[in-house]
């Protein structure tokens, strides 16, 4: 059993940053491959970013590629994604995933364990 809970979220303004974090509990989180996804009001779920177990190898969406920057440190269960520069269409409420084996990348059904989300508010 993982349990994910995220924090970090809140009201800021075009161009600031934020960062999210991800603590995660079970044995299999240091070993596991971990992403971010995000919803908008009235919109699905999207993929935005992806990190391997020892965070060597990462995947951004094209939309927040070059601004975010998903990282993690294991001796913390935790996982984190940076967002700089962030643009009012950045607004969703952001949920950490943990991947399961074998499965897609950039793809919900791809993950096993979720989180409950933290809301990320952007005014222009």
């Amino acid at each position: 059993q993982v349990q994910l809970v995220e924090s970090g979220g809140g009201l800021v303004q075009a161009g600031d940053s934020l960062r999210l974090s991800c603590a995660g509990s079970g044995r299999t989180f240091s070993s596991s491959a971990m992403g971010w996804f995000r919803q908008a009001p009235g919109k699905a779920r999207e993929f935005v970013a992806f990190i391997n177990w020892d965070g060597g190898h990462t995947v951004y969406a094209g939309s927040v590629k070059g601004r975010f920057t998903i990282s993690r440190d294991n001796a913390k269960n935790t996982v984190y994604l940076q967002m700089n520069s962030l643009k009012p269409e950045d607004t969703a409420v952001y949920y950490c995933a943990r991947k399961s084996p074998g499965a897609d990348v950039a793809t919900q059904r791809g993950y096993d364990y979720w989180g409950q989300g933290t809301q990320v508010t952007v005014s222009s």
